[in-house]
Parts: structure tokens; sequence; C-alpha cells
């Protein structure tokens, strides 16, 4: 079935790349690229304009340990810094493996990456209260090791071990934007917004940059928004977001609307650390204008497109 001209933003999540278990080695990161980008671009195939945004978590902490460790060798990089790095390695690692499966598709769209600044607020609370995870999982005794030994705030996320955490402001606006717009027009191929964007704020006609790592389900809900997209697609760890999940009653979800959506949330069924910010960004790209949310794992992106897969959220 063709949808030509229909629009979507795919945000990938930290599970496209680095999966549960594995080192994260570039290796592993291109083949979980190349498996994300088979189904992405099923979807061209059949007429979807697509901007691809993705999440950096693991390599932005991974980027700040580099800093960290060899800063008696080399000059080091602040928090956005890492952020735009990482935009650009996953970004590249992106574009191959989707060159490569649009070629064995016989498809010629061009693929490209966008560094991508976002505002925020310099001022926003969240300077004072870091939330957002980052970099390898730890068990609890190294972690409180780091915390005493290099000043990090440490939160259990997930259930999974111990991370760090850093400041995550809210976004309030995208500096690319009409580039972004013009590039989806094309149809070319948008690699955008990395790791939620890099931070900054203008004051006095110059910009700078700040220390902090962006939700990249909060700032592609803004994004899908202003780019007025038909389709906001979550891909995620899970096939559908579930109640009561990981227990025995657990009950997935196929078809809801945003309000039910914000009742089950506020019943506490989606954890802060993994479907909470999902949900959150869902509903507040539908409250403002937008028109249909999917989430599901990028295996089952086929399906859920064709309403056998996933969960579809709903004005």
């Amino acid at each position: 079935m063709m949808n030509e001209n229909k629009t979507a933003l795919v945000a990938i999540g930290g599970n496209s790349l680095i999966k549960t278990g594995e080192r994260g080695t570039l290796d592993e990161q291109f083949q979980n690229s190349v498996e994300t980008a088979k189904n992405i671009v099923k979807m061209v195939k059949n007429g979807w304009k697509v901007v691809i945004t993705h999440g950096n978590g693991p390599q932005v902490g991974a980027a700040l340990i580099r800093s960290e460790r060899a800063s008696s060798e080399v000059y080091t990089h602040t928090l956005d810094m890492c952020v735009a790095t990482t935009q650009s390695e996953i970004g590249y690692l992106l574009q191959k493996a989707f060159y490569q499966e649009l070629k064995k598709q016989n498809l010629d769209n061009p693929v490209t990456v966008v560094p991508t600044m976002v505002v925020v607020d310099p001022a926003d609370p969240a300077f004072q209260n870091p939330t957002k995870p980052i970099g390898p999982f730890y068990d609890r005794k190294t972690a409180e090791e780091r915390k005493k030994k290099l000043g990090w705030n440490i939160v259990e996320d997930a259930n999974r071990g111990w991370r760090r955490v850093v400041p995550s402001p809210e976004p309030l606006d995208i500096v690319e934007i009409e580039v972004i717009r013009h590039l989806l027009g094309c149809g070319i191929i948008t690699i955008a917004l990395g790791g939620g964007g890099i931070p900054v704020y203008f004051q006095d006609s110059q910009i700078f940059g700040v220390e902090a790592v962006i939700d990249k389900d909060r700032s592609s809900a803004l994004l899908a928004n202003k780019l007025n997209v038909d389709l906001f697609l979550i891909s995620t760890a899970t096939d559908y977001v579930y109640l009561n999940y990981k227990k025995p009653n657990q009950k997935p979800l196929t078809v809801i609307s945003s309000d039910e959506a914000e009742k089950y949330y506020n019943e506490g069924h989606f954890p802060a650390g993994s479907m909470g910010p999902k949900i959150q960004s869902a509903i507040k790209y539908l409250r403002n204008g937008g028109k249909k949310v999917i989430i599901t794992s990028y295996e089952f992106i086929e399906e859920a497109l064709e309403g056998k897969a996933g969960t579809q959220i709903l004005p």
C-alpha cells in the first residue's frame, strides 16, 4: 500500500543501537543500525518521507568518560560538546546503514545528517535536579564509589543497575527547523536531533551551549509538531506498551486515546526510566495537533503500520 507524501518522524531508542547485554562496540552498533534501517527503508519504499531522531544515552556517557580519563593528555569536552560528537558518530553509523539497505531495495534516496541545536532555558529547574541517565550500568557499590570520588549524581535505572544522571531541561525550540523541514519536503531521509539535540540558549545575539542532555522523546515530540507530520513513531524495546509490564497480569495495549494514556500514566503504569517519557511525549504531541502515535519495537514497524502490531495512540 503506497502512502504518497505521507510524512513520519521515527524516534529510534537506545535499544536500536546497543542491545541489553552488548558492550556497544562500533561493529555491534552498526549491525543494529542495519536492522533498524531495514525496517524504515520498507516505509520509504511505500512512499513515506521520514525524519529519524535517535537517543545517545550510552554513547554520550562513554564520550564523557573518554574526555574525563584523557584530561591529563588532551583537551576535555563539555557535556554539550559530547552530545554534538555523538550526533555525528551515530549519524554516520545510521547513514552507512541506510545507504546499504536502500541499495538492496534499488532505491536512490539521499540520506543526510543534520547536527541540531535545541533551545533550552538556562534557568530551567532541571539544572538543580539531574534526572537523565547516561553511560553504562554499574552495580551499586561501583556507582557509590564514583559518586564519592567523581561527584556524580547516580540513580537506579529501570531495575537494570545504577547509572550516572545529568540535567535534562525542557526543549523549547529547534534552531535548524527550517533546514529539516526543507529536507523532509524534498524526500531526503534526514537524521536529525540526535540525543535530543545540543542544548543551547541565546543571549545578546550570542549562542551558548549548556551542560545537559535533553530527553530524546520530548524533543522529538516538539519536532514532530513543528513539522506537522502524519505519524510520530517511537521505536523502543517492546512490541507493545503494556499495563503491569513484566508482571503475571501484564496486558498489551493496542489502540488507546491520549486521555486513556494519561489515565494509565497517572496510575503509575509507565515508570520514569523507561516508558514514562515516551507516553508523556506522545500525549504532548497529540494535544498540540498531532495525528497519530505508534509505539513498538523496530522489528514490528511494518506490521504496526498495518495495524497488526504495536500500540496506537490517537487524539
